[in-house]
C-alpha cells in the first residue's frame, strides 16, 4: 500500500473512533445528569420544607417553631415573660403562639433539652458578648419612638482607638444628628450613652435603637438635636470572664474607675478633637443602663465639673456603701446638677437598690427625678427610659 493510501486508511480510522468516543460521552453525560436529576428529585422529596419563624400575626400574637425530632421538650425563653413549653408534631416541629403583643422588640432563644439555641430561621439577632439571642419585631404605629418613620435621619460613626488606661484596643460609636454639619461652627450638646453588663459599643444603636429614637425626637420638636457618643464600657474586661463577677468588690470597683478614666482621658478628647462638640459641661450628659447606669451614676456624680446632666436606668453593680462611694456629695451639688434621672421598672430585681439609692440620695438633701415604671430587667425598658430622657436633656435652666 502506497504512503498515501496508509494516510488515508489512519485518517477514517481516526474519525470512526472519534466518532465512537463522541457518543460515549454524550451517553456517559445523559447517565450522569439522569442520576442527579433523580437525586435532586428524591432530595426535595425527604428534605421539609423551611419553617417560618417567627411570625408575627394581624392581631401582634406571633408563632414560633423550631425543628427537633429527637429532643426530648423545648421551650420558648421569651425577654420579658416566663419560659413556656412548645408543642411537637408529629413532623419533630415545635411550635408556640403567644397572645397579642405590645408592639416592641422582643429577644428570645429555644431551650432545647436546657440547651438554649437561637432560631435558625430568623436573621435577625442581638449581639451581646455572653448570650446571643434572636430577635423578633412586633411592630407599632409611626408614634411609636423606635419604630423607623419617614423623617431625616442621623448617621451612625464606628470609631476605633487603643486605650493606655485599660491596655487594648476598643471602639465606640457616634450619632450624629440629621443636621450635623462637622464644617459649621455650631458646637452640639453630647450625651455620651453607656451600655450594660455584657452589651458590646452596638448595642444601644442595634438594640437600643438609641439612632431612630432621636430621629422621631428631633423630628417631633421633642428634643434638641444633639450627639450620642456609646463607648465600650468595661474598664476592667476580665469582669466578663470572672465567676459571680459582681461579688467581686475589688474588681467591679477596678471596672468603674478604669472606665471613667478611659471616658474622661481618652473619650471626651478624641470625641472633642473629631466632632462639633461642646465642651461645656452644662451641654455634656451621661446616662446608661444597668451596669451601665451605675458606672454613669459613678462618673457624672464624682466628675460634676464634666457633667451636669446624669441619668441611670435599672442601674447595677455599684457598691451600696454609699457615703464611702461619694464621700463628698452633699446637698450644695444641686447648683452644679441640670438633671439627675433615676429609672427602675417595678419588676426588676434591682427596683431595691435603686430605692436604697434614691433614699440616700434623700437623706443627703440631692435633688433628683424619680422614675418607676412596669416592666423588668430588659430593653422595653430601657428604650422607653431614652425615649422620655432624652427630652429634658439640655432644655432647662438653672
Amino acid at each position: 500500500m502506497t504512503l498515501q493510501g496508509v494516510l488515508l486508511k489512519s485518517r477514517r480510522e481516526n474519525s470512526y473512533w472519534g466518532r465512537e468516543t463522541t457518543v460515549m460521552k454524550h451517553a456517559i453525560w445523559s447517565l450522569v445528569a439522569a442520576w442527579v436529576i433523580s437525586v435532586s428529585a428524591g432530595l426535595a422529596q425527604t428534605q421539609p420544607a423551611p419553617l417560618v419563624s417567627p411570625e408575627v400575626h394581624p392581631d401582634h400574637s406571633v408563632t414560633f417553631r423550631f425543628r427537633a425530632p429527637n429532643a426530648q421538650q423545648v421551650k420558648l425563653a421569651r425577654e420579658g415573660a416566663q419560659s413556656a413549653p412548645m408543642q411537637k408534631d408529629d413532623q419533630g416541629v415545635w411550635t408556640f403562639t403567644t397572645p397579642p403583643l405590645e408592639p416592641d422588640l422582643y429577644g428570645y432563644t429555644f431551650e432545647v433539652d436546657c440547651v438554649s439555641v437561637i432560631d435558625p430561621s430568623n436573621h435577625l439577632t442581638k449581639p451581646n458578648l455572653l448570650n446571643l439571642s434572636s430577635v423578633v419585631h412586633v411592630p407599632g404605629p409611626p408614634s411609636t419612638p423606635w419604630e423607623v418613620n419617614d423623617v431625616p435621619h442621623g448617621v451612625i460613626h464606628h470609631q476605633f482607638y487603643h486605650s493606655a488606661v485599660v491596655g487594648d484596643d476598643r471602639d465606640f460609636y457616634v450619632y450624629t444628628p440629621p443636621d450635623y454639619d462637622p464644617k459649621a461652627k455650631r458646637r452640639y450638646p453630647v450625651l455620651y450613652l453607656l451600655h450594660g453588663y455584657s452589651d458590646d459599643a452596638s448595642a444601644w444603636t442595634a438594640v437600643g435603637r438609641a439612632n431612630v429614637i432621636l430621629d422621631n425626637l428631633i423630628a417631633q420638636g421633642k428634643a434638641k438635636p444633639m450627639l450620642i457618643v456609646m463607648p465600650l464600657g468595661y474598664g476592667a474586661p476580665e469582669i466578663l470572664s470572672a465567676p459571680h463577677a459582681f461579688q467581686n468588690a475589688s474588681l467591679v470597683q477596678q471596672n468603674m474607675d478604669r472606665f471613667r478614666q478611659a471616658l474622661l482621658t481618652e473619650v471626651i478628647p478624641q470625641v472633642e478633637k473629631d466632632y462639633r462638640v461642646s465642651s461645656d459641661r452644662k451641654l455634656r450628659a451621661v446616662a446608661g443602663l444597668s451596669m451601665g447606669g451605675a458606672e454613669s451614676l459613678f462618673t457624672g456624680l464624682t466628675t460634676l465639673d464634666h457633667f451636669a446632666w446624669i441619668g441611670a436606668f435599672s442601674s447595677g453593680g455599684m457598691s451600696q456603701d454609699f457615703d464611702k462611694t461619694f464621700p463628698s456629695l452633699d446637698r450644695s451639688a444641686n447648683s452644679q446638677i441640670r438633671l439627675l434621672w433615676i429609672a427602675c421598672g417595678t419588676d426588676d430585681h434591682l427596683i431595691g437598690p435603686n430605692r436604697k439609692f434614691r433614699d440616700w440620695l434623700k437623706s443627703k438633701g440631692i435633688e433628683h427625678t424619680d422614675i418607676e415604671t412596669s416592666g423588668a430587667h430588659t430593653w422595653m425598658v430601657w428604650r422607653r427610659n431614652l425615649a422620655e430622657f432624652a427630652p429634658l436633656l439640655f432644655q432647662q435652666n438653672k
